[in-house]
């Protein structure tokens, strides 16, 4: 790319500045050399401290190898450990306790707990359902998940199966009975009928089926209705701060067959959604950048829209409006009808040369989402958008792979030059902090403490934070196998200690506390047993990978209420620092060649099956089907473990290059057979020259050689050469 657009000290690929001109800018009374000559001073300031960070990254690691090297195996002196950490500045000394301060926060991160997606922004088509995807059909996400077991009978299929349909009447009715009980120990399956009685306050009577009248539990719930008192169509209810409704309809083909008429109930699902510019997409120049910007752009507008084909039928998606209701006092009431928005954002380590410095070097890419997400952002705030995300006037940037609190207080310094050139009060974008690196992990309090005033999200990464387990302890000695290293010790100490931070640092009332993804999209009735753990922890978010899993996902807010779960972990001792500063090494453990083999197969066909897409056509995370066909959600994340777990065990012995090397073709062959049907797909064998299975074998060969064992430089270096050869 040769043809930039010279501006003051910056050369801008054409592409991106033509969306900075045409689109982003109009309407905002600012100027393209205002904005980017402001920007042209940011980058020559800031280009060095963020340089100087990265080699900091790399001389504490070379500090970190050298050490396990002179003590190979298990840390038999902790306290000795730790005056190494300390004197090589990477673990830093805990200050006094403070308490964030963070203002103007949405009510979705300040006050409810709920559900939040991640989703691609490049896929507008994907983007626009998480947006959307505030609200969901219970009785959807029951008939079309395994949480309703396919019996016989009981199948799900191209016609409506009516005794399948019953069983989801009885589900939903059973969640009902927990989160909006009815007094006297009544059970939604006795209602006969949902009725509204009263003139200046209006209150919800139940009629049963055995002809008695009853109420609700806690009346209070009701909030408001749909129609009229005498015949409401929808019943308006809260409970955790979470909304629901009651769709009535007696003569609706689902509703018939409901006793009291109830024909469908829609919960509050994705309360907060992160569009991903990073871990979930590949982009990796100008063209992809505009487009991930573009996105961004129509959701903060409110335009974005998407014309697809599905099932014959043409459709087009744009986004919800809000919601309107009748409040029990007669009054308009108005709910919000999309899911909050964050946009994550890259890291510190990756350039960029969709724009230049004038001598021709790219720039830190992390600078210029901060730039280009934070413009776009600030269309929401204009009177004429009829969709406002935020109504607090507030940007939320979602900040990954900070290593440490000097890396944090650098990017609350980036983020302030970004508010000053665009004219922002201070702190109007705000930050998330995502704990998965280790030395983010033991120095949290110091790394809060650094944004401290625009503060409104952490949460744990486990599974880049295990990457970054496996890396910086990669010459201490091999690790356990994977399933092994989410048993250890290390793990439940992290994922504590990351709420115990949280908590004594002020965040509920300004700031989300979050835990990880469920990786099985297809596997919810084994998501509804297990994490109902998040909420329990005292997370008032965790990540889903789809709107369905949203919807089911809220049932376990209204199972636990957050708020009080967290005043009560506030008693507990913190967590402890010597278990999560113990690598999960294999130590005495004795592995057969079977099982090695084992582990060897998995991990790259997991990294064959991921960068054969990412690669060859550019989809940055896809539901990925493992060596036992289940299918599961993969990302760069995922990506990092693998190819450092088998750098791990080469680095120690436990396999060979060659063992590799033969894994790598033999899993490939199968990565081509689970792919036949995806007319866009190229397989890998049998010549192994392409880019997809050259880049995983770089990937693992190459680990060690990587900075902190991010995937991103590889991965981008070999999908540009993929796209040239497209060209």
């Amino acid at each position: 790319m040769t043809n930039y657009v010279h501006v003051g000290q910056l050369q801008v690929a054409p592409v991106l500045y033509d969306l900075l001109c045409k689109d982003i800018l109009p309407g905002l009374s600012l100027t393209p050399e205002q904005v980017l000559s402001g920007f042209a001073e940011v980058v020559s300031d800031l280009l060095p401290v963020n340089m100087a960070l990265l080699n900091k990254r790399d001389r504490l690691q070379q500090q970190l190898d050298q050490w396990h090297r002179e003590h190979p195996g298990a840390i038999v002196d902790m306290d000795a450990y730790k005056a190494f950490l300390r004197e090589i500045a990477y673990w830093v000394p805990e200050g006094d306790d403070f308490a964030v301060t963070t203002e103007y926060v949405d009510i979705e991160i300040a006050q409810i707990a709920g559900p939040q997606l991640v989703v691609p922004v490049n896929n507008a088509r994907f983007a626009l359902n998480a947006a959307n995807a505030r609200w969901g059909s219970l009785y959807d996400a029951l008939y079309g998940t395994d949480v309703i077991p396919e019996d016989k009978g009981y199948e799900r299929g191209i016609h409506f199966n009516e005794r399948r349909g019953l069983r989801v009447i009885a589900k939903a009715a059973g969640f009902l009975d927990q989160a909006i009980p009815l007094a006297d120990g009544h059970c939604h399956s006795d209602i006969a009928a949902y009725q509204l009685v009263g003139t200046s306050s209006v209150e919800l009577r139940l009629q049963l089926l055995n002809g008695k009248v009853t109420r609700l539990a806690q009346p209070e719930k009701l909030v408001g209705y749909v129609g009229s008192v005498d015949n409401p169509q929808v019943i308006l209810l809260k409970n955790n701060g979470l909304h629901l409704e009651l769709h009535i309809d007696r003569h609706h083909s689902i509703g018939k067959n409901s006793p009291s008429g109830l024909k469908d109930v829609l919960i509050e699902s994705a309360i907060s959604t992160i569009q991903d510019c990073e871990d979930s997409v590949a982009a990796v120049d100008a063209e992809d950048k505009a487009l991930v910007y573009r996105n961004w752009l129509g959701l903060m507008k409110g335009s974005l829209q998407d014309t697809f084909e599905k099932q014959g039928r043409v459709i087009t998606r744009s986004l919800h409006a809000d919601r309107h209701y009748t409040d029990i006092h007669g009054q308009p009431l108005a709910l919000h009808g999309r899911s909050l928005l964050l946009v994550r954002t890259v890291g510190h380590l990756m350039m960029t040369d969709a724009i230049r410095s004038q001598q021709g070097e790219p720039i830190p890419e992390g600078f210029m989402d901060a730039l280009f997400t934070a413009l776009c952002a600030m269309h929401d705030f204009k009177e004429d958008n009829p969709l406002h995300n935020s109504r607090t006037k507030s940007i939320y940037i979602v900040k990954p792979k900070m290593h440490g609190p000097d890396e944090v207080a650098f990017t609350n310094q980036l983020f302030s030059r970004i508010e000053d050139l665009l004219c922002l009060p201070r702190n109007t974008i705000k930050v998330g902090v995502m704990d998965e690196e280790r030395r983010t992990t033991i120095n949290l309090k110091e790394c809060i403490r650094a944004v401290k005033e625009r503060l409104v999200f952490i949460n744990t990464g486990f599974l880049d934070r295990t990457g970054d387990e496996i890396r910086s302890a990669m010459e201490a000695g091999p690790m356990l196998p994977k399933e092994m290293i989410k048993q250890q010790p290390w793990i439940s100490a992290y994922e504590h200690w990351n709420v115990d931070i949280g908590l004594a640092c002020g965040l509920p009332g300004h700031a989300q506390i979050g835990k990880g993804m469920w990786p099985k999209p297809d596997a919810m009735a084994q998501m509804l047993d297990t994490k109902l753990a998040h909420p329990q922890a005292g997370a008032n978010c965790a990540w889903v990978p789809s709107p369905t899993a949203a919807t089911l996902h809220a049932m376990h807010y209204h199972q636990i209420n957050v708020q009080q779960r967290q005043t009560e972990l506030l008693a507990r001792p913190r967590a402890s620092l010597d278990a999560i500063l113990t690598p999960p090494l294999l130590l005495d453990y004795s592995l057969s060649d079977a099982v090695i083999q084992s582990e060897l197969d998995n991990n790259v066909q997991g990294i064959l099956g991921y960068v054969v897409r990412w690669i060859d056509q550019g989809i940055g995370c896809s539901k990925v089907p493992d060596i036992n066909n289940v299918s599961l959600m993969e990302d760069r994340a995922t990506l990092r473990i693998s190819s450092q777990h088998i750098a791990n065990w080469l680095r120690h012995g436990i396999c060979t290059e060659v063992q590799v090397q033969e894994t790598l073709q033999r899993m490939a062959r199968i990565v081509d057979q689970q792919n036949i049907n995806d007319p866009n797909y190229q397989p890998m064998a049998p010549t192994f020259d392409g880019s997809a299975f050259q880049s995983a074998t770089a990937l693992i060969l190459e680990a060690c050689t990587q900075a902190n064992g991010y995937t991103e430089p590889l991965l981008h270096r070999y999908r540009l050469n993929r796209k040239q050869c497209l060209t």
